[in-house]
């Protein structure tokens, strides 16, 4: 037996072992794709074992995320801080190798995946991310090497079929990012089927279609034929690569070539037959110290050389005579782009009046001033969302050093796109309307469980869409964002609240979500842009205080008003701007008691039960129906939720 067929084996039946010691996993991938995820680490990839973090290294994209226990099998074996007991650990509580790869769980791992489709269009986020790096560097060194590598992504029959990879796709090729090469594991098997149940497409003339180089691999257990389709792949300089790799689904498992090996842990006499088919005893774990060590050295000795060579030049370029170059290798060392937006970035007129959107635009620019690392785009709406970067060109195959990108209809790829751009340290963004958020909540998850920079823009909240009627309506949209972990949310009520939430979402370098309305708004009277990062404070106070409204975004103005008509009435009240309830939540109980005092009023257009732990359900004047369709006065009127009506409310609500 040659020595990368034992080591293959080597890397399946540790695989097992982890699953069989979990109950739980992926066997069929194990045995199916070990061949190239083995000549990926051993042939082609470029990485430092002992520097996981190597700003240089290739990038390996597990879409097909249920390979999770191979790639840890080859991280192990190939040096990475990951030990046997890690293996063991597999899928177990807070361990160091989950069943799902994670990027903040492991050293090594290079993007979080779960979601058919996603990791794919995160890889494709990567490559457009090193793209632009590159023409950053390029502006100033004529064949820069700081940042040169591959983004490679593994692929399955399930990754396929998604429509947020095709998305994915189709801008790959429009982009022809020749630094993206795409693996496919070729199974013909799905959890439920056979893939001919649901699927009949041609899937090389598909790529094939959108601009992609094709190649495919008959027989996927061979080292040599997928190790010369990578070598091919890298030739072609102009076009994303994708290859089809014909591959056995649990190859040598009782059920091989079936959906009950895809995610069902193997029974003891499969395990123990396929163990005895390759020459290993019984015993779990158990890996030869002598074949572990030479894997390890062939690796360090095939990428050390080019780690070393990799090392002086940036010493060099650190040490370069131009400012600009020392700040983008700063930048690379420690992807630490923060700075403070001021308050008063830009003069404002106390008769300025403008839309929300148009507000947020001119701040947007002025961040782009300051910063480089700063770029994205809308699904095809950046004019009507407001977020072009004025004095930048288009993210094109002549120009990667353009910052606006036009994603087209594409919310789901477009979200895990930002991500995989902001793996490099930039701080991305992505429009559209809230009502197609949606499209994106997938995305939004996972960029909150990577803890990435980017910032997803919602405008048209309100009733101004009632023109569009029910399919337009976004009242439930709004908490939906709020519950997603590790994802901050802002609804600013003006500028002032535009420029906070701004300057919050800079420090916090984590994802956000911005919820604009495209109504025009003018500067309201006590609002603060330092006041944001509180979460909530008073922006109207009571001489005699009858209660407390708390609002946010655009039903500020609505809830000031109100206040003030109702104040001729003898009810005084204090208004309590929201512009970021992930972080009232988070106010501590004596300083919730300061600022909402007295009779608790809610007044958001959007759903109520969010609002329960801080009144009374019958105090939260909200919406928990679609929007009809009409003008925005109308249908605030139908829905309830127009001046006279709340007013009235709230005097029934202080009588009981």
């Amino acid at each position: 037996m040659d020595e990368s067929k034992k080591n293959i084996n080597i890397l399946k039946i540790l695989s097992l072992d982890m699953i069989d010691a979990c109950k739980n996993g992926y066997p069929g991938i194990s045995l199916g794709a070990s061949s190239i995820i083995y000549t990926l680490f051993t042939k082609e990839l470029n990485i430092m074992p002992s520097v996981p973090d190597w700003l240089n290294r290739d990038r390996l994209v597990l879409s097909a995320a249920h390979a999770a226990g191979l790639v840890y099998a080859n991280m192990y074996m190939a040096g990475y801080d990951l030990t046997l007991e890690d293996l063991k650990d597999f899928g177990k509580f807070n361990s160091k190798s989950p069943l799902l790869c994670n990027m903040l769980k492991t050293k090594g791992i290079d993007f979080t995946t779960g979601p058919a489709g996603y990791g794919f269009s995160g890889a494709v986020g990567m490559a457009m991310g090193e793209k632009y790096y590159q023409s950053l560097l390029s502006k100033y060194v004529k064949n820069q090497k700081l940042v040169n590598h591959y983004i490679y992504c593994l692929v399955s029959d399930g990754d396929i079929e998604s429509g947020l990879l095709m998305e994915a796709a189709s801008l790959a090729g429009l982009y022809n990012l020749g630094n993206l090469i795409v693996l496919y594991d070729s199974n013909g098997m799905t959890m439920d089927n056979s893939l001919d149940k649901s699927s009949t497409d041609d899937v090389l003339k598909k790529f094939s279609s959108l601009g992609w180089q094709t190649d495919y691999v008959s027989e996927g257990s061979s080292v040599d034929k997928i190790n010369k389709a990578i070598k091919r792949a890298k030739r072609v300089l102009n076009k994303p690569s994708f290859i089809e790799i014909k591959t056995v689904i649990g190859k040598d498992s009782f059920n091989q070539n079936t959906n009950i090996v895809h995610d069902h842990a193997l029974t003891k006499d499969d395990l123990e037959n396929i163990k005895r088919k390759y020459g290993f005893s019984t015993e779990k774990f158990n890996v030869d110290e002598k074949v572990l060590e030479k894997y390890r050295k062939d690796i360090n000795k095939r990428v050390s050389k080019s780690y070393q060579l990799w090392s002086e030049y940036h010493e060099a370029m650190a040490k370069y005579p131009n400012e600009e170059i020392k700040k983008l290798v700063a930048f690379a060392d420690n992807k630490d782009i923060s700075y403070s937006l001021n308050g008063d970035a830009f003069k404002i007129q106390n008769s300025y009046q403008e839309e929300m959107t148009e507000s947020n635009n001119k701040i947007m620019n002025i961040i782009a001033d300051k910063t480089p690392y700063f770029l994205g785009g809308a699904s095809d709406m950046a004019s009507s969302c407001r977020v072009n970067l004025n004095k930048e060109a288009y993210f094109t195959t002549k120009n990667y050093l353009g910052r606006n990108i036009s994603f087209g209809v594409r919310e789901g790829a477009m979200s895990g796109i930002l991500s995989g751009m902001a793996t490099y340290g930039f701080r991305t963004f992505g429009a559209t309307y809230l009502r197609y958020a949606y499209s994106e909540l997938e995305g939004i998850k996972m960029s909150g469980l990577m803890g990435l920079p980017v910032t997803y823009i919602f405008t048209h909240d309100g009733f101004n869409e009632s023109r569009n009627g029910e399919v337009q309506s976004s009242f439930e949209v709004l908490n939906i964002l709020r519950s997603i972990p590790g994802v901050t949310v802002y609804r600013p009520s003006d500028i002032n609240e535009i420029i906070g939430s701004w300057s919050s979402i800079l420090e916090l370098k984590q994802p956000a979500c911005l919820v604009l309305s495209n109504e025009i708004t003018h500067i309201l009277k006590g609002t603060k842009a330092s006041e944001v990062k509180k979460g909530a404070y008073i922006i109207r106070e009571a001489k005699k205080l009858s209660g407390t409204i708390i609002s946010s975004g655009f039903d500020v103005t609505l809830s000031l008003v109100v206040a003030e008509e109702l104040s001729g009435d003898g009810i005084d009240l204090r208004v309590v701007s929201v512009p970021c309830k992930t972080f009232l939540d988070k106010m501590s109980l004596e300083e919730k008691n300061k600022l909402l005092t007295g009779e608790v009023i809610v007044i958001e257009a959007s759903s109520k039960d969010v609002w329960c732990r801080y009144t009374k359900y019958e105090n939260i004047i909200g919406l928990d129906e679609v929007m009809p369709s009409g003008s925005s006065s109308d249908a605030s009127k139908a829905l309830g939720f127009d001046k006279e009506t709340i007013k009235k409310k709230i005097k029934d609500l202080l009588k009981k």
